[in-house]
């Protein structure tokens, strides 16, 4: 998340560390196994798969209902408050007035699933009265005011800390531990996680995971932040989710296998990725002159692709970054959904991508072709009968061509391409070729094809 963002600032710049992006594994029939007997289990079903990050009083329930039932919410411990960490919160209502009750209860009324992610930013450890005794406080007031047991029933998790780079490592092991000891008492439903973490030493927007380990008892989740950053500062520059130069999978893998070693029975989480579209010209000074972005078509098939290619890793959800932007050309200024709450391109690809594959799961991983095709099979959740295909080319270069492909076994209903825009979808031709395989065009925006059996 942009460095220096508030409760109370919708400005997104940050600096951001190079961060990764997933290579790829083969996966076998619906169960798949987690580095032993104990995790395995099948996929996620797309739409507990598929999140978004908001921020609060800006957020617009009922326009993102089409692409997600899953927010990620940027809350402010300070909005609760103030500046006294031994404030006594008078939940549903923040010390500063927002009522929790209504904000939350409109998102929930609309079908939504909260994870509320807390900001301690502006509360950094010199600050607190008494860190601990604070910290459990609030855990448990939050919890019992807010946890799915309790009569509102508004959120379903909460993370302790978003990137608490400003926080030494002991002194996040004693917020971490603290809050989530109180948010155990206060309701033991409530899912925990973690701030963003990495399998490596603690930076400006991560902590090492090791600073949670041994306290498994009092979480349930790991975070991770992840970006396909090519190059660092100045420019900033992503490329496309297959990219073999990005070092976008390996921090994931790592903490995944961190998470096997340590936390077997832990849920990991990726809570922000994503890729900035703009319509602006380039800055000609200051720190962004040479940012680089991608366009609108490529931030709407980067971002599909990045949510297929992530299903294949043994992620339990993942939360795309970011909502709604002004269209600044700028680090993480324009990685909305929304352009002043209009819909971009990817707002309808990730549309059609949630009601398409929202009741399939992840079967297997059909081909998996470097610089020329992957295809994915997604698996019904109740109707055997029922799959689809999904096909594209992972590549960042506009390619497109004629390929074959394994014959699905059964018939092709039908097949469609990915759209950029609301309207009519674009019918995709194929042929039979023989007995095995069938023969259509792909390109960077993902093919599906509805088959039964």
């Amino acid at each position: 998340m942009p460095r220096g963002l508030t409760p109370t600032s919708a400005t997104l710049d940050m600096n951001r560390s190079h961060v990764v992006f997933l290579l790829v594994l083969a996966l076998s029939p619906v169960s798949f196994a987690l580095a032993g007997p104990e995790r395995t289990r099948d996929k996620p079903l797309m739409r507990d798969f598929m999140g978004i990050n908001v921020h609060t009083v800006q957020f617009k329930p009922e326009l993102y209902k089409p692409v997600t039932r899953l927010v990620r919410d940027y809350h402010g411990f300070g909005w609760d408050v103030g500046n006294q960490s031994d404030y006594h919160p008078r939940f549903p209502l923040a010390r500063n007035g927002v009522n929790w009750q209504e904000l939350y209860g409109a998102w929930k009324a609309a079908g939504y699933a909260v994870d509320v992610c807390l900001m301690f930013d502006d509360t950094l450890p010199p600050a607190w009265r008494d860190l601990r005794r604070d910290a459990e406080a609030y855990g448990f007031e939050l919890a019992r005011s807010l946890g799915p047991s309790g009569d509102r029933k508004l959120a379903e998790a909460v993370e302790i800390g978003n990137e608490p780079g400003k926080y030494d490592d002991v002194s996040y092991r004693a917020l971490f531990e603290s809050a989530a000891r109180g948010m155990r008492r206060g309701d033991p439903k409530l899912l925990v996680s973690s701030c963003a973490v990495f399998a490596r030493p603690s930076g400006a927007y991560h902590k090492d995971v090791a600073t949670v380990k041994g306290l498994d008892a009092l979480y349930d989740v790991i975070s991770v932040h992840s970006y396909p950053e090519l190059e660092p500062y100045p420019t900033w520059k992503r490329s496309f989710p297959e990219d073999p130069r990005l070092d976008f999978l390996t921090k994931v893998r790592e903490v995944l296998a961190w998470r096997d070693a340590n936390a077997r029975d832990k849920q990991v989480w990726l809570t922000e990725f994503g890729w900035d579209a703009t319509t602006k010209p380039q800055a000609t000074e200051g720190d962004f002159k040479k940012w680089v972005g991608v366009t609108d078509e490529q931030q709407a098939q980067y971002l599909v692709r990045g949510f297929l290619t992530l299903a294949e890793l043994d992620l339990d959800r993942t939360y795309m970054f970011w909502f709604n932007d002004d269209d600044k050309p700028s680090v993480h200024a324009s990685s909305g959904l929304t352009r002043n709450y209009r819909p971009k391109p990817s707002f309808h690809a990730m549309a059609h991508l949630y009601q398409a594959l929202g009741d399939y799961r992840l079967r297997r991983t059909v081909v998996k072709k470097p610089g020329e095709q992957v295809v994915e099979e997604f698996a019904h959740r109740s109707d055997p009968a029922r799959s689809i295909w999904v096909a594209w080319s992972p590549t960042g270069e506009g390619r497109k061509a004629k390929t074959r492909l394994e014959r699905p076994p059964g018939k092709i209903e039908r097949a469609e391409r990915m759209p950029l825009a609301a309207g009519a979808l674009e019918a995709v031709r194929w042929a039979t070729v023989g007995e095995r395989e069938i023969e259509l065009e792909i390109d960077e925006s993902p093919v599906y094809l509805w088959v039964r059996r």
